[in-house]
């Protein structure tokens, strides 16, 4: 119990109130069965995979309470990474999550010995948080949830409170944010307090080309990251996510503040290979995507209230809102001209992040990124993302905002790939 004496119940996958991991290898045939027992439709989405859109799990395939539904698909070459899954189902994605239904996938390479970082122990974080009442029933969402997504006050490690993790040589360690809303702006620190550098080896779809190092590293909802944690000396560490201003609306603060675990760190210096990976930059794009997230604030009644849109327009089940060709590369441009942030995930696999903008070119010159794969790419008020991607397969493909509530409330598009 979170609460001393106050027992949680929450949504589970098989059972298990601790997050399930399946570990996937290139070319093998995934085959899963759903069944669903939840009063709620749902879906189970391969969140950054690239599988048939009839098997991605997306709204238009919900499973009805009692129902149930396989799904089959073959992962590709080329796809190692750190993935998750979760539910889907249009209006009710936000609450399905937040009570507990998400999991982690890793795909490894097919010839093990491609990945660089093969030979290294892994650890791996995954992110959840709950917001709680006082009798450990876990709340419903509120006004500031559904405009500002919704944030608890326990962030869980693997649904643990503030673990202790012992790492006793130069470790691998992927992490998921795997929380409605939740910012973590990651930072290593002493026991006094001081920053310890973060060694960044991987993102959303699998290794960097080159490590990177950073004082702290932001992991937006949904977005995934891999590090090497490696020290000359013993130490006793502790990750924490830093408080960030992401724009919220109404009386409401930015989000604080929280230590996630604390690492006890034995001597285990390592020199990692100068190149971890090759990946080849999209070549020219054919075709270009614009989109623009906007909101509007109401204060009917006396109350604050939000819509959030796609190019002014919030979802429609039934609209295609953006065509696609298969094979062909695309340049996206994402705008964000509302006043907060707002994780862009799209659906078919993943992207290569060309640079950051500000929309308004006096803020401030372009970020250029260096060539990486992802599928979910956070814009800062104000702020202009350029992607480029290849769509494989046929069908509809979903781009929305990986805050769930915003996602939930209108702040989502169909792709028709033909």
């Amino acid at each position: 119990a979170f609460i001393e004496g106050k027992p949680t119940t929450v949504w589970a996958y098989n059972g298990s109130a601790t997050p399930l991991l399946m570990e996937w290898v290139e070319g093998m045939t995934v085959e899963i069965e759903l069944i669903n027992q939840l009063p709620q439709e749902t879906t189970l989405h391969w969140h950054g995979l690239p599988v048939p859109p009839e098997e991605d799990g997306g709204p238009h395939e919900a499973v009805p309470p009692q129902g149930r539904r396989t799904y089959r698909f073959v992962l590709p070459e080329g796809c190692a990474g750190t993935y998750w899954f979760h539910p889907h189902p249009h209006g009710t994605t936000h609450e399905q999550v937040f009570r507990g239904l998400a999991g982690a996938i890793i795909v490894r390479p097919k010839v093990a010995s491609s990945d660089a970082l093969a030979a290294l122990p892994e650890t791996h974080l995954f992110v959840t948080d709950l917001k709680l009442n006082a009798d450990g029933s876990i709340a419903e969402n509120d006004m500031n949830d559904a405009m500002n997504g919704r944030e608890g006050q326990f962030l869980l490690v693997n649904g643990v409170y503030q673990p202790m993790v012992s790492i006793d040589q130069a470790t691998r360690v992927r992490l998921w944010n795997a929380t409605n809303a939740r910012f973590l702006n990651m930072q290593l620190q002493d026991t006094a307090g001081q920053p310890v550098s973060l060694l960044q080896v991987g993102t959303d779809g699998g290794l960097l080309a080159q490590a990177q190092q950073a004082q702290t590293v932001l992991v937006s909802p949904a977005e995934r990251v891999e590090l090497v944690l490696s020290s000359k000396e013993a130490a006793t560490l502790n990750l924490h996510a830093l408080a960030y201003k992401q724009g919220k609306m109404g009386m409401v603060q930015p989000t604080p503040a929280r230590q996630l675990l604390t690492v006890q760190l034995a001597a285990n210096a390592i020199e990692l290979p100068k190149r971890l990976r090759e990946i080849t930059p999209l070549g020219a794009a054919v075709r270009q995507q614009r989109v623009r997230l906007s909101e509007t604030m109401s204060m009917a009644g006396g109350m604050h209230s939000m819509n959030f849109y796609i190019n002014d327009k919030q979802f429609d089940m039934k609209r295609i809102d953006f065509n696609s060709k298969v094979g062909e590369v695309e340049e996206w441009v994402v705008d964000n001209t509302s006043d907060m942030d707002h994780p862009v995930h799209i659906h078919g696999g993943q992207f290569q992040l060309q640079r950051r903008e500000w929309i308004d070119a006096s803020r401030g010159a372009p970020t250029q990124y260096a060539v990486s794969w992802k599928d979910t790419v956070n814009l800062r008020s104000g702020e202009r993302a350029v992607f480029k991607m290849i769509q494989q397969h046929k069908g509809v493909r979903m781009l929305h905002c990986h805050i769930l509530e915003h996602e939930d409330a209108g702040m989502m598009a169909n792709v028709s790939v033909v």
